[in-house]
């Protein structure tokens, strides 16, 4: 065939130069051609037979005639020629037949609609593979004429807009086809084998045709919404609350296989959204109310991550939760708090439950902030419901936790469990009740010598003073102090003994400790008949100890001393660890073989109360050195006494149950009272200092500054009674023309 195309250059100059030889240049001219190129009369139409037949035997799969070579220069040629507008409606018009065709195949009546599905997807297969065979022919006119056109569509996009608008978009095909669809998701979430691959190739189909969310997605939505509510109702019904959230998780989990396996990544968040809200959004509330309780009381920390983890995925999901979980410390909290019977185990539990508590915001709400602020919230709620009861007891239990006794644990062990302690420490409003109980068993454990550890001690007192400053603890470093500093007197003093050659004064070691009165707790003054043994010994010390403090008061404060006893029985002899009262008694029957207990009374001058718990310490007790008759556990007035030359006992040295170390109720109700006492003078430093620097100020405005500035709970009646009082005390006044303002005076 003659190349009828028209050059592109009309002239060609061309210089060659060489070396070799010396000739003339000369130029080598290429001239236009004389006559125009012609195509034969019958060419288009004979080339577009060639070109049609190849189509109609691709569309109907039969054997084509041509190489695909010939057709695809056949198809270049006619582009080449400017009939490429002519070729494209051509091939438009032969598809579009070819696929109207297409529509009568699903026009035949079937009432099963995987059979229909699987007609829609043969004939859709089909389609794609023809129009990839007839693009590949027409290639060229794809990527001249095409691309040359934006308005013009692809081949490929021609074949799918002809299959879009003769066949899905007929209302039938489509309704048909998605219904069926519908029908393959409906059963596979019912647990039934379908295939999959039908699925997804149908699916891609819709999206590649842009018609998945107008044709298929609202639909498909539609049926999720109503199979998801209906089975949440049901099930939140049927199920115990941790099945239920499994469940949950396993339909979340389903419905992303499926995004993965065949539907079209633009459905995940509106599927995922649907499910969400009718099993978990719609539930919210019943969830928390019947399964969250029950969850924490077994401390089930895997359904309780999974339930965080759900309700994360819901708008209040978190929200709600922490409101439900900061309602259940409070109400098992109180339970501990509250009860008077549980009064003994309370801090433990209170520990245990806080560190339950932290377990479950750590691993199972993921450390959530908010979490740990409502847990804190709570127990600060709860903690103070009842007042200063739970600073009382948490004071006893650091005692009991620092005394000798406690052997439960090591060094490091004790440190953690302080910590532990202090957390509960900072939860509790009256510290002055906690300070005024720790001080008081502090003072024992020092006088005593029951200190299990002077370095926990010294740490515990550190953490206190972290927590509520130098002004908390000063009195209680004092404490300390005293201490060291009684050490180098009973050095002194033992050297000052050693200069008397007095027999009696060698045979006592005695030991003092000297109080400072206003660091440690007040102890009522007790005036005791002491054996002459010690007054002379007392008589020595005041020598000893006023000759170099001139100036200053002994008060001999014999309530806490203790003593150990030589004591000689038929068994043989024993040493008995006593308290000083308990020493007084047992020495009166060195002189007196039986004693009634008047008798005993008026030798001791010991209180009556003091007395009775003594003898009954004595006689009563595990180690019973004394003889009481007649028998019994109480103390009669006409009771006598006798020493026990029988007593026995494994040990020699023999600890007899200090029966006045005992807090009584007297006792605490007074460290009570001197907790109340301390706060009606901080109330009126307050008010005075307050009066003093704003000199006029209105009730409530008043009323508001004190609460910000006392650091203990304080009624408002308590308050204005303070107020009254110091009115009374002509501190400060009310103003003349408004009864509700306060005038401080000078």
């Amino acid at each position: 065939m003659a190349d009828t195309r028209r050059s592109n250059v009309s002239a060609l100059n061309l210089s060659l130069n060489s070396s070799l030889k010396s000739n003339p240049t000369k130029k080598l001219v290429v001239k236009n051609l004389k006559t125009k190129p012609s195509i034969p009369d019958n060419y288009q139409d004979q080339t577009w037979e060639k070109l049609r037949e190849a189509v109609v035997a691709i569309q109907t799969s039969t054997a084509i005639q041509y190489t695909m070579e010939t057709l695809y220069q056949a198809v270049e040629n006619m582009c080449n020629y400017n009939l490429a507008a002519t070729l494209y409606n051509k091939l438009i018009e032969l598809s579009e037949t070819h696929v109207k065709k297409l529509l009568l195949n699903f026009t035949e009546v079937t009432n099963d609609k995987i059979i229909f599905l699987k007609k829609v997807n043969q004939h859709w297969s089909s389609h794609c593979e023809q129009m990839l065979m007839i693009r590949s022919i027409f290639l060229y006119l794809d990527r001249t004429y095409v691309l040359q056109n934006p308005n013009v569509n692809s081949i490929w996009d021609m074949g799918l807009n002809l299959f879009r608008h003769h066949i899905m978009l007929n209302t039938n095909v489509q309704n048909r086809a998605v219904d069926g669809l519908l029908l393959l998701i409906e059963k596979e979430r019912q647990g039934d084998m379908v295939d999959k691959t039908l699925l997804k190739s149908l699916l891609r189909m819709l999206s590649d045709l842009k018609i998945y969310q107008d044709a298929f997605e609202g639909k498909f939505l539609q049926a999720t919404e109503r199979l998801y509510a209906t089975e949440g109702s049901r099930l939140m019904n049927e199920l115990e609350v941790s099945e239920y959230l499994y469940h949950v998780e396993k339909r979340l989990s389903e419905e992303n296989e499926r995004l993965i396996h065949y539907l079209d990544a633009s459905t995940k968040w509106s599927l995922i959204h649907t499910v969400e809200k009718q099993l978990i959004s719609e539930h919210v509330s019943t969830i928390l109310q019947k399964g969250l309780e029950q969850l924490l009381n077994e401390n089930r920390l895997d359904d309780l991550k999974l339930m965080y983890n759900l309700l994360t995925r819901v708008k209040k999901g978190l929200t709600e939760l922490c409101i439900n979980f900061n309602g259940y410390i409070k109400k098992y909290g109180r339970t501990i708090v509250i009860d008077p019977e549980k009064d003994k185990t309370m801090v433990q539990e209170l520990l245990d439950f806080k560190d339950k508590m932290d377990i479950i915001v750590k691993q199972c709400f993921q450390g959530n902030e908010k979490f740990g602020n409502s847990l804190k919230e709570a127990f600060e709620h709860f903690v103070n419901q009842r007042t200063n009861k739970p600073a009382e007891l948490i004071a006893k239990f650091v005692d009991s936790k620092l005394k000798v006794g406690n052997k439960e644990s090591t060094e490091e062990e004790l440190e953690k469990l302080l910590d532990k302690i202090m957390v509960l420490f900072r939860f509790i409003h009256g510290k002055d009740v906690f300070e005024a109980f720790y001080k008081k068993d502090l003072a024992k454990r020092l006088l005593l010598g029951k200190s299990a550890s002077v370095d926990a001690e010294k740490s515990m007192l550190s953490k206190l003073k972290q927590e509520c400053g130098g002004g908390f603890t000063s009195k209680l470093e004092g404490m300390f102090k005293d201490m060291e500093i009684s050490k180098d007197i009973n050095v002194a003093y033992k050297q000052y003994l050693a200069h008397f050659k007095d027999i009696q004064l060698s045979v006592i070691d005695m030991t003092v400790n000297i109080l400072t009165m206003g660091h440690w707790p007040t102890y009522t003054v007790t005036e005791v008949a002491m054996p002459n043994e010690i007054i002379e010994y007392q008589d020595h010390f005041n020598k000893f100890y006023l000759a170099k403090h001139n100036g200053r008061k002994l008060q001999w404060q014999p309530t806490l001393g203790h003593c150990v006893l030589r004591s000689q029985f038929k068994q043989g002899n024993k040493e008995l660890q006593v308290s000083l009262f308990q020493a007084m008694v047992l020495l009166l029957f060195n002189s007196y073989q039986l004693l009634h207990l008047k008798e005993i009374k008026t030798m001791t001058n010991m209180e009556d109360v003091e007395l009775r718990r003594t003898l009954q310490s004595l006689a009563c007790g595990k180690a019973r050195v004394l003889i009481k008759s007649p028998k019994g556990r109480d103390i009669g007035d006409d009771d006598q006494f006798s020493i026990n030359n029988d007593f026995s006992n494994k040990l020699y040295r023999i600890k007899i149950n200090q029966v006045q170390m005992k807090e009584t109720n007297e006792e605490q109700k007074a460290t009570e009272e001197r907790v109340y006492q301390d706060r009606q003078y901080q109330m009126d430093a307050a008010i005075v200092r307050i009066m003093k620097m704003r000199k006029s100020l209105m009730h409530n405005l008043l009323i508001s500054e004190l609460f910000n500035q006392l650091k203990f709970p304080a009624k408002p009646a308590d308050l204005k009674k303070r107020i009254e009082s110091l009115i009374d005390r002509d501190y400060m006044e009310r103003d003349k023309d408004n009864p509700n303002q306060y005038n401080y005076i000078a």
